[in-house]
């Protein structure tokens, strides 16, 4: 895929055999923004849910001096104007306003309300908007519903897509943490659905450089919505949880081992050093760290679950590119009405992991070669998926391992898994309670029996893992991370 950019550089580079071309960001890029948005007074950003917070106080930031104003708008009555006010906006300085009336007068409308609320307004979004104006999605949810009812849009705006591969809360932390560090941020994928005057590529790109982006690549906001709906319900989120739940289980109920001891081989063991080792070395490299007993257990826990972690994630990328996954949250949306979330870590597992963080050393949690053996294999299962379905290695890398070890586990790290997917977007928090449960059945059922079984390891399948092409790609893009590791602490 190839764009051309009147503002931005862009880079050409080599994953698996394959060649991309990206955008490299960085504060150093900021004076630039005037330019990438030529014609642009008013910038809205409309909701103030997961991204909605981040990526408005982002883009203000680094538009601070110029003529550009960024405005927030919410839905009149929200709870969400005293929360914003908080962050600096207001109505008094003319940054802050009414959801449709900041979308009557903004030039570019970044519309990051939840996905089931745009099924319901899109159209009177698509009413209010000035004739040339453009629209922004950080997520293609709204290309798939539109596509699934037989809808397109308007023929007289721009459409884009800037997508960060990241929770709203990591794409504002490492931004604050980066002002000192240049190329801190969350990666984000760019996509240009529908341009009617040539500036839609440089509005793109101008909003990934301006709320943080280390890189930006190409995609199309459909393969962007199936890899981001898809992965949020795969390792990202859904599969994670499914994975700790029944190992915990497995260590601690059959194995007979300590409570503590088993939350810190599965939870501990997954976001501490086998995520660390993911996000600076690649997935072969977990594998490398391990020798005699310790190998061949991870070769079993591998083999074993690599087959029944592809089943789920081929069912779940079909759902999702059926359209039955978006029917499925417009859907909850109205029994949210009378049933809204509960918390996930309820349980006396989640309870001893409190227990276990208060007192943890990070230098000795274990690196649990079982653990890690399901890991990898549902990691590398997801890749096998996007890669089957035709998404570029960039976004198969994003969607699969970068956004899981870098954004999404640390969380979980930190605080829990409640932690985790609660801040994240509504259609995230709903695929990874729905899928979660299934990751933890198959996985008990068929994958952890047959390690247990005796049989012979099947090493073909590891082979296919030590010597799979996607390695190639982690290594490239491992140098185009985050400049600095996210910060959790008080």
């Amino acid at each position: 895929m190839d764009f051309n950019s009147q503002v931005f550089t862009k880079e050409l580079i080599h994953l698996s055999g394959r060649s991309e071309y990206i955008v490299r960001g960085g504060r150093h890029l900021f004076p630039l923004l005037p330019k990438a948005f030529n014609g642009v007074k008013q910038i809205g950003f409309i909701g103030w849910g997961s991204q909605g917070p981040a990526q408005s106080q982002n883009l203000r930031d680094s538009l601070e001096g110029t003529d550009i104003v960024v405005k927030v708008g919410l839905r009149e009555g929200s709870s969400s104007f005293a929360k914003a006010r908080e962050a600096g906006f207001s109505e008094e300085n003319g940054t802050l306003g009414e959801m449709y009336e900041v979308i009557r007068t903004s030039d570019i409308v970044i519309l990051l309300i939840s996905d089931a609320a745009q099924a319901s307004l899109y159209g009177k979004v698509f009413e209010a908007m000035k004739k040339g104006a453009t629209l922004g999605l950080s997520h293609g949810f709204l290309v798939g519903y539109l596509q699934s009812i037989g809808e397109t849009f308007p023929s007289d705006i721009n459409v884009i897509g800037v997508c960060p591969k990241g929770m709203g809360p990591s794409v504002r932390r490492l931004y604050v943490q980066g002002k000192e560090v240049d190329g801190a941020g969350i990666n984000c994928s760019f996509a240009i659905e529908q341009d009617i005057d040539g500036r839609a590529t440089d509005f793109a790109l101008g909003w990934a450089v301006g709320i943080g982006a280390p890189f930006s690549f190409l995609t199309s906001l459909e393969m962007e919505y199936r890899s981001d709906i898809f992965g949020e319900r795969g390792i990202l989120l859904g599969a994670v949880h499914g994975i700790v739940e029944s190992l915990y289980r497995k260590y601690s109920c059959e194995e007979g081992m300590d409570e503590k001891e088993a939350f810190k081989q599965t939870v501990e063991s997954v976001t501490g050093p086998i995520s660390k080792i993911i996000s600076k070395e690649g997935m072969l490299a977990v594998y490398n760290r391990f020798s005699g007993k310790d190998k061949e257990t991870f070769e079993k826990a591998y083999a074993s679950s690599y087959h029944p972690a592809f089943e789920i994630l081929l069912e779940i990328y079909e759902e999702v590119a059926s359209g039955n996954e978006i029917r499925s949250v417009i859907m909850a949306g109205e029994r949210m009405k009378r049933y809204p979330f509960n918390t996930i870590d309820n349980t006396r597992m989640w309870k001893i992991g409190m227990e276990v963080r208060a007192a943890r050393v990070e230098e000795e949690i274990p690196l649990n070669p079982f653990t890690a053996g399901v890991y990898c294999a549902v990691m590398m299962a997801q890749i096998d998926v996007l890669t089957e379905k035709g998404h570029e290695y960039s976004e198969i890398v994003n969607e699969s391992l970068i956004e899981a070890v870098d954004s999404l586990n640390p969380y979980m790290h930190y605080k829990g898994v409640s932690y985790m997917v609660d801040n994240c977007s509504t259609t995230a928090r709903l695929g990874s309670r729905k899928w979660a449960p299934r990751f933890d059945y198959i996985l008990s059922q068929l994958a952890y029996p047959r390690a247990n079984s005796g049989e012979t390891i099947d090493m073909d399948l590891v082979k296919k893992f030590v010597q799979h092409p996607v390695h190639e790609s982690i290594a490239v893009l491992a140098q185009l991370r985050p400049s600095v590791d996210i910060f959790l602490g008080e």
